[in-house]
């Protein structure tokens, strides 16, 4: 048997060329870079008319990031760059047949570069991988659901399949997959949610009762501060830099906080406004703080600390909607200073004056991301940011709260709807009473257990409703173990990748609609709805022709599937294949099970959609263990690297979406042609003997294991010293599986100790 062997992106031949970093965000070469992709993707028509439809009213909203749009207006170019890249991609001329996989081996494949996989096409048609084959070859619709039926009902245990979401998926999408596992009998419903934002969410429940923010896009324009920590918004939010040039003009003050000075948050020229095309671009941030990798606790320790003791903090709003303040004073009012300038790499002057500025502001944002949320004490350092908003009041207030910043276009709403490996009892009532459906009341595996249920041989069918789970995770290695182990993967996807490649002994591959195209069901012109970062629910309606007319919808596939299972072993009394003659159904049964959908077809058909409730920003209600919001003290932690060791995160370059790379450019930080390389403060690169363009390895260390990587080129940055920073998802092998952050166990993306060792041929 021929199967894919390659599980990580091939090595690179010649070092990447680097220049000077980027002064300005956005701009001319944003213009020029949108039209590239734009024109030599989808053509002249195709690129005019989806650029004209995204995030529009009546549109199709933009699957780049989940960051919200005006609640009453839409400017002419409602987008950014990077959205223009991912609606190009998947907007694209370009096809994969069935023709194509006869040209190629499955291991023929998995030699090729992730970015060369991306850019063959679409995907137009089902496709098998059988056992003991080393090709794809064609299988009908009819056939592939009665395989996976097959399979699924073969099974010992229905905790034997795993079913996996990518926060792509549409609410209506999302709502059926999670029945299906349900109803057949597992809560296995790992999502990219573990994997980025599930820190956020577990901190955020505990602490205020909710695990979204607090904040609305109007609350940007009225706010007084607003501290930007572990975010590069230039490149995985770049339509946020709208919100915080416009908060600049209205006075109000910003903060990096980043081992990175990103161009993002240096100056931005907005595309739309020629004086500031012409000029020289608006100022972001009033402050770079360059904190060391992993010492944002220590940071804001320093900073809480400083706030108490100093009598700065909101005593009627801490008495009347807090608990735990008293607690908190004491373990907060002694700190070991050196302990917490070692960890952050800020002094105790510099962080006085954080305080400072923190205690005359009288509304503050916070935003953060996933250089946040992927540490091993990432709940831990969200808690303690939450506390110096609690010590000021700054939740439901205008102008202020928290802001956790998603990444995929609908990770929140895919939760929002059931998505969650922990059901409620909330939710299993709701379910059971709307569906019939005994939903099983055991926790179900994220995605770790997910992998390590699949290393164990527990874990069987392996179920895809998007993304690239192989690539996405950390330990690639370990998950491509998994993969292998599986009898069955199943992948509903609009494009290749890696994934597709390292297998199961069968795989499916199912081609489905992209958010751009037109989604035509028995009852006509469909839309779906998604969440944004703010709780807002609205529409998003595709509107070119399908890639393919064999295409199916991502609720038509999951109805597919569940329809051929329901004979086989009754789940429940729902007609799937009714439920997808229209989506207004659907969004019925949505209603009539997830709280805040009330009258949710005709409020989603209005403009702009509705929000959600948010009772700690709509009422000061907190459905906490106190009823209030929570102070908690924890312990600051950090990692201990030895003597040659280093703190590694991953980051994702300019030119890449997820593990989706469009090329091997990083233009803000001034790397071209190159994915294989290590940002490393030149003067620790001068301790270690190297200098740029080294070829170099890297070694993790974690307990008693060790991974190496090979083949990486070193690249002088402004960072940290002892910090390095490494591409997503090439670094992803150094990861440890079992390396997680407490409570939420989501990946430790952004705290890896390795060694670094030159290269020996």
């Amino acid at each position: 048997m021929n199967r894919g062997t390659i599980e990580t992106p091939p090595s690179e031949d010649n070092p990447p060329t680097i220049g000077k970093p980027s002064s300005v965000a956005a701009g001319i070469p944003a213009i020029l870079s949108t039209i590239k992709h734009g024109f030599s993707k989808s053509g002249l028509i195709g690129s005019v008319s989806s650029f004209r439809k995204v995030n529009k009213f009546g549109g199709f909203d933009c699957p780049g990031c989940a960051w919200p749009d005006p609640d009453d207006h839409r400017t002419i170019a409602e987008f950014c760059e990077n959205g223009a890249k991912a609606i190009a991609d998947e907007a694209t001329k370009k096809k994969i047949t069935a023709k194509f996989f006869q040209n190629f081996s499955v291991s023929e494949l998995s030699k090729k570069s992730d970015q060369w996989l991306n850019s063959q096409g679409r995907l137009t048609e089902p496709m098998l991988l059988d056992s003991d084959a080393e090709k794809y070859t064609s299988i009908s619709w009819e056939d592939a659901f009665e395989l996976i039926a097959g399979e699924m009902c073969s099974l010992a245990d229905p905790n034997q399949a795993i079913f996996y979401t990518s926060g792509r998926t549409s609410n209506e999408a999302a709502f059926l997959w999670q029945l299906l596992a349900r109803g057949f009998g597992t809560n296995n419903l790992p999502d990219c949610s573990n994997m980025c934002h599930e820190s956020s969410g577990f901190a955020l429940s505990d602490s205020i009762g909710i695990g979204k923010g607090t904040v609305k896009l109007d609350d940007f324009n009225s706010t007084e501060l607003i501290l930007v920590v572990g975010q590069n918004p230039g490149t995985n939010h770049p339509r946020m830099l709208t919100a915080l040039r416009d908060a600049r003009k209205n006075g109000a003050s910003i903060i990096s906080i980043n081992p990175l000075i990103e161009t993002g948050m240096k100056k931005f020229k907005h595309p739309q406004n020629p004086l500031e095309m012409l000029g020289s671009g608006k100022e972001i941030a009033d402050k770079h703080v360059q904190i060391r990798i992993n010492g944002d606790l220590a940071l804001f320790r320093g900073i809480n600390h400083c706030l108490v003791t100093n009598g700065d903090y909101d005593s009627e709003f801490i008495s009347k909607h807090t608990s735990g303040f008293d607690e908190y004073q004491k373990s907060v009012g002694v700190v070991d200073w050196k302990l917490i300038e070692s960890v952050s790499g800020v002094s105790k002057g510099e962080i006085e004056n954080l305080a400072q500025v923190i205690a005359q502001s009288n509304s503050i944002i916070t935003c953060w991301a996933m250089g946040i949320t992927q540490h091993h004490n990432s709940v831990e350092t969200i808690q303690e940011m939450v506390n110096t908003l609690l010590l000021g009041g700054h939740i439901g207030r205008k102008g202020a709260g928290i802001c956790p910043v998603r990444g995929h276009s609908n990770v929140q709403g895919d939760r929002t709807v059931g998505i969650n490996h922990i059901a409620s009892p909330s939710l299993i009532e709701s379910i059971q009473k709307t569906t019939e459906i005994n939903t099983p009341t055991d926790h179900g595996y994220d995605a770790v257990n997910a992998a390590q249920a699949m290393i164990d041989g527990k874990g069987k069918i392996f179920l895809a409703m998007g993304g690239n789970f192989l690539s996405a995770m950390s330990d690639t290695k370990s998950i491509a173990k998994a993969m292998n182990n599986c009898e069955l993967t199943v992948f509903v996807s609009t494009k290749l990748n890696r994934n597709h490649l390292i297998t199961g002994k069968r795989s499916l591959i199912l081609p489905c609609l992209g958010r751009t195209e037109i989604d035509n069901q028995s009852s006509g012109h469909q839309f779906v709805s998604v969440e944004n970062s703010m709780g807002i629910v609205h529409s998003s309606q595709g509107h070119m022709k399908p890639a393919s007319p064999t295409l199916m919808s991502e609720p038509a596939i999951v109805a597919g599937i569940a329809s051929v299972i329901e004979p086989k072993s009754p789940m429940s009394n729902v007609d799937w294949n009714s439920l997808v003659t229209d989506y207004d159904k659907i969004r019925d049964m949505i209603e009539a099970t997830i709280p805040g959908f009330d009258n949710y077809n005709t409020r989603v058909r209005t403009k702009a959609g509705f929000y959600l409730p948010n009772p700690p920003r709509d009422s000061l209600t907190f459905q906490t263990d106190t009823r209030k919001a929570n102070f908690r003290f924890h312990s600051i932690s950090s990692l201990n690297p030895n003597v040659n060791e280093f703190i590694m995160m991953t980051i994702r370059s300019h030119d890449q979406y997820n593990t989706t790379v469009y090329s091997g450019q990083d233009r803000y930080r001034g790397i071209k042609s190159g994915r294989r390389i290590v940002m490393m403060n030149p003067e620790d690169a001068r301790k270690m003997r190297l200098q740029a363009g080294d070829l170099i390895d890297l070694t993790s260390v974690f307990q008693s294991e060790t991974r190496k990587s090979s083949n990486w080129y070193l690249v002088e940055y402004d960072i940290p010293d002892g910090n390095i920073a490494t591409y997503f998802p090439e670094a992803n092998e150094l990861i440890p599986l079992n390396s997680t952050a407490y409570g939420s166990n989501t990946p430790t993306s952004k705290s890896v100790i390795v060694r670094v060792s030159k290269t020996h041929d």
